[in-house]
């Protein structure tokens, strides 16, 4: 895809209202521990799971809470604080590397960042509760315009490597590189280093897991983000909570894609304004294009990002005969389209998508498409037959337990039954973690 963010950072976004979106931390049931009016610093409270009080969401900026918005149900939608300019941080315990691993894991989660680890299975939010057999930390994202952490991450360092250390301490650590992972990144202690080599999915965590080590039932893994890892060590080094991060603003509809530095929680108008090629719809998406979620400019930046990417919307695009024309532009992953003799002499062509999915959807056809992009020691296209029928017992057996979302999104980009094979899976993670915990 054209669109690949520039190794440069183009500036400091400064939003003057940060919002924690409950919605983005799946798994989790918010309880609000402010209320509109009450000033709040870094590092102060302002969510937490109610089911699991440990699992904190902390304010990035000292400010005053504007905000605390509900919807139907009085569903919590989301918690907006305005930046005062000041630097003041609450009063946040050390994550010491010395302890057990039940205190470090305590911890880790006091300070806020047990709300940035994600677990299998079902794909939430870890729970304390649960320690991991393994955490998974990936160096490299291998998903469309994906961010360079060599970028990213250069100078971060030993920040990254004392936060590493602190997940070692809790249970072993699998750190996923890649051939083109600087050697500052891959030489990393307290860790078992693997490389994993090919074009997207391998910088999946849910990959990675499959091939290094399966989760199975009774089981728990971790995984975070190498970003993440990262600010936890800047945390752990410097005793100052410090949660901002560089984002890619990608894609085919932005006049100068580079990096940003960023809270998670900022208004995406402020990340993207001024830098948009507004000759079309346009389609901004929080995160990714294959697993990111669909946003407007006023909708809030998700802590699980490392990017924002902008295409068109393709709602103004007219094709004379659709598909039945030979078309030398227009990508295709079966022989569809003359692209796809192309693409077996140039391999590195890239094609501009827009936001249409061409199609309706249709039956579930068992051709095998998924198999083709899902390396993953699991039957795909049975394991989606079974989330949508609900069995429980075909799902276990097929390994739901070690499977999120994500891994199905290239299944989904290439089904020809137009299939919302990611939806299908959330909703029967939810549902086999409510039946089965």
């Amino acid at each position: 895809m054209p669109g690949k963010a520039a190794e440069k950072v183009a500036g400091a976004v400064a939003s003057q209202e940060i919002a924690v979106v409950p919605d983005h931390f799946v798994g989790i049931t918010p309880k609000v521990a402010v209320k509109e009016g009450d000033s709040v610093q870094a590092g102060s409270v302002l969510l937490y799971d109610k089911n699991h009080p440990e699992v904190k969401i902390l304010s990035p900026v000292s400010g005053e809470v504007t905000a605390v918005a509900r919807g139907e149900r009085r569903k919590l939608l989301y918690v907006s604080v305005k930046a005062n300019g000041q630097e003041t941080q609450a009063d946040l315990p050390k994550i010491s590397t010395s302890g057990k691993k039940e205190e470090v894991a305590e911890a880790i989660f006091a300070a806020g960042f047990g709300a940035l680890i994600r677990q299998r299975p079902y794909d939430v939010v870890a729970n304390l509760a649960n320690m991991p057999k393994a955490i998974f930390v990936s160096a490299f994202d291998s998903a469309p315009l994906a961010p360079d952490y060599n970028f990213i991450l250069k100078g971060e360092e030993a920040n990254l490597q004392a936060g590493l250390t602190a997940l070692s301490r809790v249970a072993k650590v699998y750190y996923s590189v890649s051939p083109a992972t600087s050697p500052a990144l891959r030489n990393m202690k307290d860790v078992e280093v693997n490389e994993f080599v090919g074009k997207h999915p391998a910088g999946l965590v849910g990959v990675q897991m499959n091939h290094l080590d399966p989760v199975n039932k009774g089981e728990y893994v971790w995984s975070m983000n190498v970003q993440d890892v990262a600010m936890m060590g800047r945390y752990i080094n410097s005793g100052k909570l410090d949660l901002t991060r560089k984002i890619a603003v990608a894609g085919a509809k932005v006049k100068d894609p580079a990096y940003v530095t960023v809270l998670a929680g900022s208004k995406i108008g402020d990340i993207c304004r001024d830098n948009l090629i507004r000759d079309e719809h346009l389609r901004i998406i929080n995160g990714n294009p294959l697993t990111g979620l669909r946003a407007s400019e006023e909708d809030a930046l998700s802590p699980f990002a490392a990017q924002v990417t902008v295409i068109a919307e393709g709602d103004e695009t007219d094709e004379m005969l659709g598909w039945a024309m030979p078309r030398l532009k227009k990508f295709s992953s079966t022989r569809l389209f003359a692209t796809k003799l192309q693409q077996a002499f140039c391999k590195n062509r890239t094609y501009d998508f827009d936001a249409r999915i061409c199609g309706g959807e249709r039956a579930f056809i068992m051709s095998g498409e998924y198999d083709r992009v899902f390396p993953m020691d699991i039957l795909p296209e049975q394991l989606v037959k079974a989330m949508i029928a609900r069995n429980l017992d075909h799902m276990e057996q097929l390994g739901a337990y070690e499977v999120a979302p994500e891994d199905f999104a290239l299944c989904e980009f290439v089904c020809t039954s137009k299939i919302e094979t990611q939806r299908i899976v959330r909703e029967a993670l939810d549902y086999m973690r409510k039946e089965l915990e």
